[in-house]
């Protein structure tokens, strides 16, 4: 089913100052398209599969990948279009039927009830998507679908993908908008072969594929080779395929009085996996066409496991699919890949209920109540049920978390994580789920996963969080997707400790792990971290050394030899072609402007910022960013003209609130400042960034007690905050609360024991 895009966070964006020195590493400026993968295969179309491979196919026909979309038909429309009427949000749809096709009456991007043509069905269970054409080439997903499940089950009705928000033609959620677009959300997992073919020129797509659905060669790449092979008549391992994913002796074996299996005769590569999770990942494109057989990070850049995407202790949160979740558990540590448990092509579970984990996992141990401690009821809990709770997305598509984690009430009830001890005792008081399980075991559970706490307080910025952070990524015995998320973090805590183990894992063998270190090592000043990411831009994996690239474009070329001068300017101008390849985005709009920006080329930062507004008039970013571009050349008139146009589009935008009362300080002080940055931090009232600078002008215009109450909670927000901890002592102690001061600065120097002006502030409060 289609990515339902949540609403955009506030958060303050990068400012493009800085940048006047010209350098000469960013790629010319061309329309173009992402790196593809050179290969002399080409793609046949599933039915030629289906000749030779009769007996897979019929396991195939009807699955949910065949059926992932399908033309509009008497055959493959499930809904009721019988003139059946729908309201929402003041608006009432009217869904009919006439000779050539299926029609919905609805409201169109200005909000006036158009009628549409149906084009496409898009998938059939528990609910079914319904594609509406644009002249433009586009295909957006109406935000009204149909309930397919029976009438018994609360089905056969049509519902709005947003019931409790009231979505209308304005909202960035609305079906005509980018975020239900289905050239760029969904294509690309919706059928095989496929070619967005964005026209930037146009603002139009030409997009084509080989299959409308999930086919062969979805998973097992262009079959041109493969079937001159079988034309031929030949014979041996190589059979032509792209990826194979046969391993004729891999098996689990579970001996006798073992109570899990063992896998044996497998060759330990995670290529099935990758596969899979091209689909089945939270992730941004960056190939215009999958690198078949590579690591994923080398077709997408995958999701980390950060809120507000999952919980802080891994489970699923927002709509991210399996991948990150399954890559952070015991199963996958011990082995296991999708086809044990799945059948890959009738896209379904290879057996149903307990029996499926009893493959591995001996009942006489697991099925018993001395494990499941639901002894006396005649229908014990399934194993799924307590190990891979499920959660509702788009309504009423339930999907189970494939994390494979122990339940921990205890840390659903401190962190505010999902409990799965809810879906049947959710009638009982907070609490009693984990008062039960220290019961049963004289403790809290346990479990494989042992990151909730310490991601958690990284995310709010903890004073031990940096600790933290490193102690895990000492252990040496975390999933890779678990260290790759904890360098992320380290990204807000640097130190040389956390500069030491990000250069350290640059060199680690998976690009999940090396993704992270570039992310903490991202703010770092350039000559600090130029001499490690030189090397990096040779990495294989495309996303690893496109990131590299990025942080390096401002290098001044003399500081280069030659080689290395033509490696970055090689991979800087593939970080191009996948920014104009997603074109049709603001976001890598953005990208680019920043890129060239950092390059020092103004004129190109501007014109893709003033793109993106065209494309996306609600992204904040181009706002802020294009306002600060005009204020780094000095032209404070027009950053205020883009600010206000800005907030015409998005009045509660804190990111422009916050930009126009920098502003307001540059041209009037910070009097008239005080008003647009107080209501930034109003409407952000979790952004300390946003907190701190309305304190300094608070501050500034002679309101001390006001400022220093406003930084006493940034503080309690995110107590590892270091201005605003220095700051406060700053403050406190121009007030006279000299010991304040002091306890202030004793956190900060011991938060950054490298921080002389810290440590200076605590001798002078403290005394010798």
């Amino acid at each position: 089913m289609m990515w339902i895009v949540p609403r955009l966070l506030a958060a303050l964006i990068m400012a493009l100052a800085g940048c006047e020195k010209r350098v000469e590493n960013a790629p010319p400026e061309s329309e173009a398209t992402p790196p593809s993968v050179a290969s002399p295969v080409t793609y046949v179309g599933g039915a030629t599969c289906a000749g030779c491979h009769p007996a897979v196919n019929t396991r195939w026909s009807g699955s949910h990948h065949d059926l992932a979309m399908q033309p509009a038909d008497d055959d493959t429309v499930l809904g009721d279009f019988d003139d059946a009427r729908f309201s929402y949000a003041g608006v009432t749809s009217t869904f009919s039927t006439r000779d050539d096709g299926f029609y919905v009456e609805t409201d169109g991007p200005d909000g006036t009830l158009t009628e549409y043509r149906i084009a496409y069905t898009f998938g059939v269970e528990p609910l079914q998507q319904y594609l509406i054409e644009f002249p433009d080439g586009r295909l957006q997903a109406l935000g009204i679908a149909w309930d397919t499940r029976p009438v018994g089950k609360g089905g056969q009705r049509w519902f709005h993908l947003y019931p409790d928000e009231q979505v209308d033609a304005s909202d960035e959620l609305h079906w005509t908008r980018r975020s239900q677009n289905w050239n760029y959300m969904c294509a690309d997992c919706h059928s095989t072969g496929y070619r967005k073919n964005y026209d930037p020129a146009a603002d139009s797509f030409a997009s084509v594929w080989t299959d409308i659905d999930v086919a062969c060669e979805a998973c097992h790449g262009p079959g041109s080779r493969h079937m001159a092979w079988a034309q031929a008549g030949q014979s041996g391992q190589d059979n032509g395929l792209v990826v194979s994913f046969a391993e004729p002796d891999r098996r689990w074996l579970r001996e006798p009085g073992q109570a899990t299996a063992r896998l044996v005769g497998a060759t330990g590569a995670d290529i099935q996996i990758e596969a899979c999770g091209r689909c089945h990942a939270r992730r941004a494109s960056i190939r215009s066409e999958y690198a078949h057989g590579q690591p994923l990070t080398d077709s997408y850049l995958p999701a980390l496991l950060t809120e507000p995407l999952y919980y802080p202790d891994g489970q699923i949160r927002d709509e991210v699919y399996v991948y990150g979740s399954f890559l952070q558990s015991r199963m996958h540590a011990a082995g296991v890949v999708c086809t044990d448990c799945h059948d890959p092509h009738a896209a379904r579970l290879k057996i149903h209920g307990d029996a499926l984990c009893a493959q591995c996992h001996a009942p006489e141990v697991f099925a018993v109540a001395g494990h499941h401690h639901h002894g006396g009821i005649e229908s014990p809990p399934a194993c799924v049920d307590c190990h891979m709770p499920s959660r509702d997305y788009m309504v009423v598509d339930g999907r189970r978390d494939h994390s494979f984690r122990v339940p921990r009430p205890d840390l659903a009830e401190s962190l505010g994580v999902t409990d799965a001890c809810d879906a049947c005792h959710g009638d009982r008081p907070d609490g009693w789920s984990a008062a039960a399980v220290r019961e049963w075991l004289v403790r809290d559970a346990s479990g494989y996963q042992q990151f909730g706490v310490i991601f958690r307080a990284a995310e709010t910025g903890q004073i031990d969080a940096a600790d933290r952070l490193l102690t895990l990524l000492a252990s040496g015995d975390q999933p890779s997707v678990v260290r790759g998320t904890a360098l992320a973090h380290l990204a807000a805590y640097p130190s040389p400790e956390s500069v030491r183990l990000a250069y350290a894992y640059l060199g680690d063998s998976d690009p999940l792990v090396r993704l992270g270190a570039l992310q903490a090592m991202a703010p770092l000043p350039l000559s600090v971290k130029q001499s490690q990411l030189v090397d990096v831009l040779n990495d294989p994996v495309l996303s690893v050394r496109t990131e590299a690239a990025r942080q390096l474009a401002a290098v001044p070329p003399a500081d280069l030899v030659p080689e290395q001068r033509q490696t970055l300017k090689s991979a800087l101008a593939e970080y191009v072609e996948i920014q104009k390849g997603n074109a049709d985005r603001p976001e890598s709009r953005l990208n680019l402007a920043l890129l060239y920006a950092a390059a020092g080329d103004a004129e190109r930062a501007e014109r893709q910022l003033e793109a993106a507004i065209r494309l996306h008039p609600d992204f904040d970013p181009a706002y802020v960013n294009l306002a600060d571009l005009y204020r780094a050349r000095g032209e404070e008139t027009k950053a205020e003209a883009v600010l206000r146009k800005g907030l015409a589009a998005r009045p509660d935008s804190p990111a422009i609130h916050h930009s126009m009362g920098l502003l307001a300080v540059r041209r009037e002080g910070g009097k008239a400042a005080l008003p647009w940055l107080e209501k930034a931090a109003t409407l952000a009232p979790g952004n300390t960034r946003f907190q701190y600078v309305w304190a300094v002008a608070l501050h500034d215009t002679g309101q001390p007690e006001r400022a220093i109450s406003v930084l006493k909670k940034a503080h309690a927000d995110r107590p590892a905050d270091g201005d605003v901890l220095y700051t406060l002592a700053i403050y406190s102690r121009a007030a006279g609360d000299r010991q304040g001061a002091a306890g202030y600065a004793e956190r900060l120097w011991a938060l950054q024991p490298h921080n002389a002006q810290a440590a200076a502030l605590v001798k002078e409060l403290r005394g010798p």
